[in-house]
């Protein structure tokens, strides 16, 4: 086939990888402008510039894609060729650019729709605490992730599997569904499928303050929050006003002598976010429903990352005093 294919972070790699190996003509690809990143903000470009220019690709970075001047340019190579393929582009097409190939547009996105529509299904699978996701291989509309479902497949969510680590098997698992679902429109096999609005649920973009602990949820929550926002937000709450990540934690384990050693009716009696209980290795935290959250490590605002009996030798810490 012929074919656009809209892309920009890491997740996308793998499918216009495939495309390519599958000996299907890129003839132009749409990815994001190159941004600063990092701490010293050096300006690089996204992953999928790095691949088509590895192919000798033909390169798009436009900052705008709605505007008059971007439809003279695009339009006439959308025209052409048989399909559009979108795979975490970050921007939301215009009518005129889904309806100008002759399949249209096919986006690869990281869910089983309806459920989690939106700019970050991988990470609210994760946080609501879902044992199953996939990849549906999608007909754009106008709508947000609302189109047709072209093919779809389902993989197991490990118990401690994180957005970060989940991220690339959906990439690839997303690649290869790709290459079939083409495989099989040009040989009008596909019957596409309508989406049960009913049974849909959001997932949106996330924010900054969706990583603050809130110490009324259960340990078990608040880890899935941990595993959903790695890395960003991260999973932080706030230590006599200062911000403190939690890096590295785990639910506490009932009435197991040696774990953590603080009963169950501790937990339960003291309100959340009280510290309960301070050992060599770790801090335990009362959380909702009688819950508590062992702490074994922690990033300080504005310093590395370390150890709890590093970060209580630099600071006064009591049972009883109270995160967030």
């Amino acid at each position: 086939m012929k074919l656009i294919f809209m892309g920009t972070p890491d997740f996308a790699v793998p499918s216009l990888d495939r495309l390519i190996e599958a000996g299907h003509r890129i003839v132009a690809v749409l990815t994001q402008p190159d941004r600063p990143v990092g701490r010293k903000q050096i300006v690089t470009p996204p992953p999928v510039k790095v691949l088509a220019m590895q192919h000798g690709l033909k390169i798009f970075q436009p900052e705008k894609i709605r505007t008059a001047e971007a439809r003279a340019m695009f339009e006439p190579i959308l025209k052409s060729a048989d399909a559009g393929i979108v795979a975490a582009y970050g921007r939301i097409l215009p009518d005129w650019m889904l309806a100008a190939p002759r399949f249209g547009c096919i986006n690869v996105h990281s869910s089983i729709l309806p459920k989690y529509r939106g700019a970050a299904p991988i990470n609210w699978a994760i946080v609501n605490g879902e044992s199953e996701t996939g990849v549906t291989i999608m007909q754009m509309d106008a709508g947000l992730d609302t189109g047709a479902i072209l093919l779809q497949q389902t993989t197991q969510i490990g118990d401690d599997e994180t957005a970060a680590q989940l991220t690339p098997r959906l990439a690839q698992i997303g690649a290869g569904l790709l290459v079939e679902t083409l495989k099989k429109l040009e040989s009008g096999e596909l019957k596409p499928i309508r989406q049960n609005d009913t049974a849909a649920t959001l997932a949106p973009i996330l924010k900054r303050e969706d990583g603050l602990v809130d110490w009324t949820l259960t340990a078990r929550q608040i880890i899935n929050r941990k595993r959903g926002f790695t890395p960003f937000p991260g999973c932080y709450t706030n230590l006599n006003g200062h911000r403190l990540e939690i890096v590295k934690a785990a639910e506490g384990v009932e009435g197991v002598e040696g774990v953590d050693g603080v009963e169950g009716n501790e937990a339960s009696q003291s309100a959340p976010g009280t510290v309960i209980e301070i050992s060599k290795e770790s801090l335990c935290v009362a959380c909702g429903n009688g819950t508590k959250l062992l702490i074994f490590e922690v990033q300080p605002a504005g310093k590395r990352a370390m150890m709890v009996r590093d970060f209580l030798n630099g600071i006064k810490l009591s049972i009883g005093d109270r995160l967030g």
